[in-house]
């Protein structure tokens, strides 16, 4: 059986993404799936997801809420309800687009499987939007951000960054499995003002860290982060992204 988990917390995203997020990867599966949200709000979920706590992170406010809270998937078996084996891990805001059957028999010699991070192709860090791990086994980047966070805070300016220099070791995904939003689909400026964003041909999983998220996208809509920078208007612009439709649902 295939095993994926996903975690949500807070308000920003609704139960909507984790029932889409469940609908996905049963269309795009060939076998029976596990799916297994951790939440600390299970009100609308569909009855098929498995619903556990969402664990915490014992760091200061407000990073405990923040991205660093995933952190806490690297507990022991004991510490996650009891939860084993191999997982693929999914970001709410990730779309799938074909089969994902292959992120879980992709032979590996890690036990980490991590998205390139396409912000910063050249360096080596993941993108932990999708990533496949073994509960239990990188159990002391838990501990070492716990008993460490002040230094590893001015070290590292997020989670995923910190995952991909202090995992002992990492893999990535083969490069047209996983896209990003922002990089792969969107047409660079002035073109991003007459071209809805492309979907790339090979791609199987789109991921859209940050914003715009799918429900803007669709909609052409690139919420405004930085009101003060009205430069940066010029080329955060979309048209809607109409080809959401069809798959995140």
């Amino acid at each position: 059986m295939k095993q994926i988990i996903c975690m949500k917390w807070g308000s920003l995203y609704g139960p909507d993404y984790v029932n889409k997020l469940y609908n996905m990867c049963n269309k795009n599966t060939t076998e029976s799936i596990r799916f297994v949200c951790l939440t600390d709000d299970s009100k609308g979920l569909n009855s098929e997801i498995e619903i556990f706590p969402c664990p915490e992170v014992n760091i200061p406010s407000p990073r405990n809420n923040y991205g660093w809270r995933k952190i806490s998937l690297f507990s022991s078996t004991n510490k996650l309800f009891g939860l084993t084996g191999t997982w693929l891990y999914l970001d709410l805001d990730t779309i799938i687009v074909k089969s994902i059957d292959e992120f879980f028999s992709f032979k590996a010699n890690e036990s980490f499987i991590v998205m390139k991070n396409w912000n910063q192709p050249k360096k080596n860090i993941g993108n932990t939007s999708v990533y496949r791990f073994n509960i239990g086994s990188h159990e002391y980047l838990l501990k070492n951000l716990e008993s460490s966070y002040k230094e590893i805070f001015k070290k590292y300016s997020n989670s995923q960054t910190y995952i991909s220099y202090n995992i002992k070791k990492i893999e990535f995904w083969p490069d047209d499995w996983c896209s990003l939003f922002k990089i792969h689909c969107v047409h660079k400026w002035p073109l991003n003002y007459f071209l809805e964003p492309k979907l790339p041909k090979r791609t199987r999983i789109v991921a859209f860290p940050g914003v715009p998220n799918p429900d803007d996208a669709i909609i052409g809509k690139w919420p405004d982060r930085y009101p003060n920078k009205k430069w940066k208007k010029i080329y955060k612009y979309i048209r809607p992204t109409k080809w959401i439709t069809k798959y995140w649902n």
